[in-house]
């Protein structure tokens, strides 16, 4: 049985560097928040569903944090014996296409609360997931919009991927700013922290990851996720910038600024490399 002290440590290190007011959103997070997104992956193994793309207004096009982490959980999953299949909206298929090998990536339609319900419905009918994972999607607000980092409206761009959420009883969210799907389970706190959003996101998730940068919260499940089955199942810090190149070169952007460069979240690639390199050091130092 690890010693739950590990899993701080991981907790700490995706949390490094926090610009939004994630480390001040943490004391109010339940007791043990990173090992029980792990475990319930593990508890719910078969096929499951991972969510992400965020589309930033000004580009046109998504952002480069999400779809690295995602497909990082995703090959995770898979050396655990799983299978995924990926869920985003035509604006960000492109860039998850070009990183997600064979595994299907499936197009949730840009239309209506009653059709999104529908869609959502018939594909957790045909895929039978065991579980969902969400990371850096952007989820549905308060006043029934969907809004990036400055408030900003871009509802007609994004697809209602939250109904997937509502109808399934296991899933697990990452997020970083208080927007994205499963920051409903901090609604509550979230409006009290300086820097992050007044009306958070109103969808919840069976458990909620943290962090700084969402992808490094990707990488933090994976690495709660290497402790729990005693094998370092971490992308290497080649293959996360790697995955960063390939999306920014189909046209995926860096979200703050909406530039194309393969920067995450305004940082640059040795900057964003500082979340993998430490917790590799971590789980070297355990013997994985």
């Amino acid at each position: 049985m690890p010693d739950s002290s590990i899993f701080t440590k991981i907790e700490d290190i995706i949390l490094h560097d926090d610009i939004r007011g994630m480390k001040a959103l943490r004391q109010h997070m339940p007791d043990g928040w990173l090992e029980a997104a792990a475990q319930l992956l593990l508890d719910h193994p078969g096929r499951i569903l991972i969510a992400t793309g965020f589309y930033i207004l000004r580009a046109g096009e998504p952002e480069t944090d999400g779809p690295p982490g995602a497909v990082a959980i995703g090959a995770a999953l898979k050396e655990m014996g799983n299978t995924v299949a990926y869920v985003t909206d035509e604006k960000c298929s492109v860039a998850m296409r070009a990183i997600a090998g064979d595994d299907e990536v499936v197009e949730f339609p840009i239309t209506n609360h009653r059709e999104s319900s529908e869609f959502a419905h018939n594909l957790l009918v045909k895929h039978a997931p065991s579980a969902l994972v969400s990371i850096e999607r952007a989820g549905l607000l308060g006043d029934g919009t969907y809004r990036n980092w400055k408030g900003v409206d871009f509802s007609e761009h994004n697809a209602k991927i939250d109904h997937m959420f509502n109808e399934h009883p296991y899933s697990v969210g990452i997020g970083d700013g208080g927007n994205e799907i499963g920051m409903g389970n901090m609604r509550a706190v979230i409006p009290s922290i300086e820097n992050l959003p007044d009306d958070p996101c109103v969808t919840t998730t069976t458990e909620l990851i943290t962090a700084s940068v969402s992808n490094w919260g990707g990488y933090g499940l994976i690495a709660a996720l290497s402790v729990k089955t005693g094998k370092n199942l971490l992308p290497s810090v080649e293959q996360g910038y790697e995955w960063v190149k390939d999306i920014v070169a189909v046209g995926a952007v860096e979200g703050m600024s909406g530039e194309s460069k393969d920067w995450v979240d305004a940082r640059a690639p040795e900057d964003d490399a500082m979340c993998l390199r430490d917790l590799h050091a971590l789980l070297a130092a355990e013997a994985l």
